[in-house]
């Protein structure tokens, strides 16, 4: 049995008979779901559908979101230390004040994405779309932008410190 608790109340927000929550996922319809403060952490949500789900909130530390559609999800204030999000679709998504130090974004698509005040310490961007995305005030230190698309981004506040930039695109009005 596969449950889904809130991560303050306990209260099970989704359950299924799956034998894992890869399967759940599966013939779970994911899509516009309520899991704010859900305690997904560890959770194996690869190739899930969670377009325009609310995740405000959720804990998310350490899950595989490898391949998975979080376009226009709304992620404001989610803990995603440690998570797995290469080449996830996060397009148009809310991840403003995420925590996603440690995070490997590879490949990620997050254009359009709000990343105002978000935390990415230590994140892998490697070759991530990040064209048009709004990361004002966002946290940047140490992070690795290698081959990343930057144009258009307001990078306004942004802390770069130490952030290796190597053959990233940047430009735009």
């Amino acid at each position: 049995m596969i449950e889904i608790l809130h991560r303050h109340t306990q209260e099970v927000l989704y359950r299924s008979e799956a034998a894992n929550l890869r399967a759940a996922v599966v013939e779970a319809n994911l899509t516009g779901a309520d899991l704010t403060d859900a305690n997904l952490r560890k959770a194996d949500l690869r190739y899930a559908d969670l377009t325009d789900a609310n995740l405000r909130k959720a804990d998310l530390r350490y899950a595989d979101l490898t391949d998975a559609n979080l376009r226009k999800a709304d992620l404001t204030g989610a803990d995603l230390r440690y998570a797995n999000l290469r080449k996830a679709d996060l397009a148009g998504a809310n991840l403003s004040k995420a925590n996603l130090t440690d995070a490997d974004l590879t490949g990620a698509d997050l254009r359009y994405a709000d990343l105002t005040g978000a935390d990415l310490r230590y994140a892998d961007l490697t070759g991530a779309d990040l064209a048009g995305a709004n990361l004002s005030k966002a946290n940047l230190t140490d992070a690795d932008l290698t081959g990343a698309d930057l144009r258009y981004a307001d990078l306004t506040g942004a802390d770069l410190r130490y952030a290796d930039l190597t053959d990233a695109v940047c430009g735009g009005l």
